[in-house]
């Protein structure tokens, strides 16, 4: 017998074997998982029924968003359990709350809001209504939280009891408007930013052109925070029986009150009757389990997504019979050129949306959700168009105001019936800018030079590496212009107004949706429910169900969203939960943000004329 080892090749094929059989094994695993995960999830929703009585548990994740970011579905799959939620859909918090309030197996409400990273103020303002409407239901509302952010707060005011832990506290500070600015960076790089725009405040451009905010912008941000202020201070003041100036008294003398209660910001959240109870986690459930109906010593309760799949089964079931259909569409972000996942606003995704409806004989009416800032001109208006040729068809169509609306955003609402928005939307900023580097100065600190010959002045004027020649100078702002111009038009007609009167209330100025009624841009204050009922009655419809509309699709990602929602409820069932929270505070993450924010901008803005009808600061 030979004791020689095998030769090389051999070797090398054996260890290539050896892989090969590793990631069969490693697929077949895999494949295994999602097979019984799957199954699993079939019969998720027996495993979690609605309690005969109990709580709903709402914790809302995240962000409260119209729309979720697009996320690949396999990894979703692939990174169930290993954290929490990143958003959550408003309107699914709407509709538990709407369902709860008449339900009599829901006997409570348990707010957890330790999980909500943070909102818009609009959506808080939303969710308050259907709040509001369930408190009249006479079912109790129980608040629990670790800590307290101010955006957390304001949903939490609404119970009836506050519970807080000992070592957490209450964190109202108001609310800002910062920017950063790069003139003074830009210099230093010999970068020079070309910019051309039509209104006074159209603050885009700002982070380029100075190293602070200019005083017409600080006096409209100053007044708009203001007014947004004061309606979240009075919100909570009503809400907690607190005298008037109480929340704004607390934010300016925070420090002061806070070294008067030694530091003990549980004891001084209560003393101020921001909360009515301090307790341990310990405590909380043992309250818990004294006032919710239970089941072997635990309160009965149910959680948001559970709740739903059990709301929406019934609700499909009532809806079989109902042919005509009131089109919900979100636009929900940067509105950019070409196909865009959503997230963002594109442009041929939007339109393809709204030629698919106008094939849809049972839509008889559209509610266009608008939660965007603007961005491309020309994505803008392919939008508006293709909304043009659906109201051409007999299709009535409704814009439904988010927390922001504006520039762009407000493009796309001039094309429609009724303009409804919250009294905390941002909306406006009715003005165009372009931005245009040019590096000639740095390319030539380096020794690089660019030269040659053209057949005219304007031939070079994309050569990011020359200076800009007042040709073509006058070319961009020309066309800038003639956009501006376009976007008045367009907002006078909508309004029955005159180029001129909106030309006064213009010029990049941002509104709240209570200043844009009284300006006329708006038809009326509501939120998407009051949108939706407004697009039935347009359409004669008195009988008719929501068809939530969204980008198609394709049929690999329809399989992975079906396994993965099967493989959540799976994990649900069997009692793994999200756990892991990033190590970065969200506070800073937010601070990162804004920071980078001009800069993204610039970078992701893909409109093929460089134009845009964009509102930097909108976001509240």
């Amino acid at each position: 017998m030979s004791d020689s080892k095998p030769g090389i090749i051999r070797r090398i094929f054996r260890f290539i074997g050896s892989i090969v059989s590793a990631i069969r094994t490693i697929i077949g695993v895999v494949v295994l998982i999602f097979i019984v995960t799957t199954i699993g999830g079939m019969f998720a929703d027996d495993l979690q029924p609605i309690p005969n009585e109990g709580a709903l548990y709402l914790a809302p994740s995240g962000f409260l968003v119209d729309q979720k970011t697009y996320t690949d579905p396999l990894e979703q799959i692939l990174s169930q359990g290993n954290g929490q939620e990143s958003e959550t859909l408003v309107r699914d918090v709407i509709e538990a709350l709407e369902a709860a309030g008449n339900d009599s197996r829901i006997t409570h409400l348990l707010l957890d809001t330790d999980y909500m990273s943070g909102a818009g103020l609009s959506k808080l303002e939303e969710i308050s209504t259907a709040l509001l409407r369930f408190k009249e239901s006479g079912k109790p509302i129980i608040a629990v939280a670790d800590n307290f952010s101010q955006q957390q707060y304001y949903l939490a005011a609404h119970a009836d009891q506050i519970m807080l832990n000992p070592l957490g506290g209450v964190m109202i500070t108001g609310f800002a408007s910062y920017n950063s600015y790069f003139k003074e960076a830009l210099d230093k790089l010999k970068v020079n930013i070309h910019v051309f725009r039509v209104g006074e405040y159209k603050s885009a451009v700002e982070p380029y052109l100075g190293n602070s905010m200019s005083a017409a912008v600080k006096e409209e941000r100053r007044a708009m925070i203001n007014e947004l202020w004061q309606f979240y201070g009075s919100q909570v003041e009503e809400l907690r029986g607190l005298p008037i100036g109480a929340i704004n008294d607390y934010t300016n003398n925070l420090h002061l009150k806070l070294r008067a209660a030694n530091g003990d910001s549980a004891i001084l959240a209560k003393e101020q009757g921001l909360v009515d109870q301090i307790a341990s986690r310990t405590e909380m459930l043992a309250y818990l389990n004294e006032v919710i109906p239970t089941t072997d010593g635990e309160f009965n309760s149910i959680n948001l997504r559970g709740y739903l799949s059990h709301v929406r089964r019934e609700k499909v079931t009532s809806s079989a019979a109902k042919k005509h259909r009131v089109a919900l569409v979100v636009a929900k972000g940067t509105i950019l050129d070409g196909e865009q996942p959503e997230g963002s606003v594109g442009g041929d995704t939007l339109a393809s949306i709204f030629s698919n409806l106008r094939d849809d004989e049972d839509v008889k009416a559209v509610v266009l959700r608008v939660d965007s800032p603007g961005g491309s001109a020309f994505a803008s208006e392919i939008i508006r168009d293709a909304m043009a040729a659906t109201r051409a068809d007999g299709v009535p169509i409704v814009i439904s105001m988010g927390s922001v609306a504006a520039s762009g955003g407000y493009w796309i609402a001039t094309e429609a019936d009724q303009v409804l928005a919250m009294s905390t939307t941002i909306t406006g900023s009715i003005g165009v800018f372009g931005v245009i580097p040019t590096v000639e100065n740095s390319m030539a600190a380096l020794g690089i030079y660019s030269d040659g010959v053209s057949t005219a002045d304007i031939s070079g004027v994309m050569q990011l590496d020359r200076a800009m020649t007042p040709q073509a100078e006058m070319f961009f702002q020309a066309g800038v212009d003639n956009i501006y111009t376009r976007f008045i038009a367009l907002v006078a007609d909508s309004r029955g107004s005159t180029p001129a009167a909106i030309h006064e209330i213009a010029q990049g100025r941002v509104w709240t949706g209570e200043q844009a009624l009284e300006l006329g841009l708006v038809d009326q204050l509501g939120d998407l429910n009051d949108a939706i009922k407004v697009a039935a009655e347009l359409a004669n419809l008195s009988d008719y169900m929501v068809d939530y509309r969204r980008k198609p699709l394709t049929v690999y990602e329809q399989f992975l969203s079906g396994m993965n929602s099967s493989v959540g409820a799976s994990l649900a069932a069997l009692g793994v939960t999200a756990s892991g929270d990033s190590w970065i505070p969200d506070v800073l993450r937010g601070q990162a943000k804004t920071l980078i924010k001009p800069l993204d901008a610039l970078g992701n803005l893909s409109d093929p004329k460089g134009i845009y009808v964009y509102c930097d600061q909108c976001p509240i």
